[in-house]
C-alpha cells in the first residue's frame, strides 16, 4: 500500500507526480527545484538562495508526511554547474545536526525550468 503526500506549503507539481509517496515505511520525495511555493518565483541567479529554497520545500513536504530532516536517509543533488558544489554543501549542511544522510551530487546538462539545482530525498517514516 502507498500513501500520496502533497503539501500546500510546497510548490505545486509541474507534471504528473506527487510531492511524495510513502511506502513500506519510506518517504520518497520528488525532486524539488528553487520555486517559491506561494509566489511561483524561480530563483536562478543565486545558488545559495536557491539551495535554501529547495531545502525549505523539501522540509514542507516532509512535515506533511509526518517527518523531518533528521529522517532523511538518502539525498540526490543535481547541479547544472558542479563548481557550485561548495556553496550548495555549505547551505545543505545547515539542515542536519549529525548522522548525515547518504548522498550523491552530480552535474547534469539541464534541469526543469532552467534552474541550476534540484534535490530529491528518501526518508524513513518515524
Amino acid at each position: 500500500m502507498k500513501t500520496i503526500v502533497n503539501s500546500s506549503d510546497a510548490p505545486a507539481a509541474i507534471g504528473p507526480y506527487s510531492h511524495a509517496v510513502i511506502g513500506n515505511g519510506l518517504i520518497f520525495v520528488s525532486g524539488q527545484i528553487p520555486l517559491h511555493p506561494f509566489t511561483g518565483e524561480l530563483v536562478i541567479d543565486d545558488i545559495t538562495v536557491a539551495t535554501n529554497l529547495v531545502m525549505e520545500n523539501i522540509g514542507a513536504i516532509l512535515k506533511e508526511a509526518g517527518a523531518g530532516y533528521d529522517d532523511i536517509v538518502k539525498t540526490s543533488i543535481f547541479l547544472t554547474d558542479i563548481n557550485s558544489f561548495a556553496e550548495v554543501n555549505e547551505v545543505y549542511s545547515t539542515y542536519f545536526e549529525a548522522n548525515f544522510p547518504a548522498r550523491e551530487t552530480v552535474q547534469v546538462a539541464a534541469l526543469p525550468k532552467g534552474v541550476n539545482i534540484e534535490i530529491s530525498v528518501i526518508a524513513v517514516k518515524p
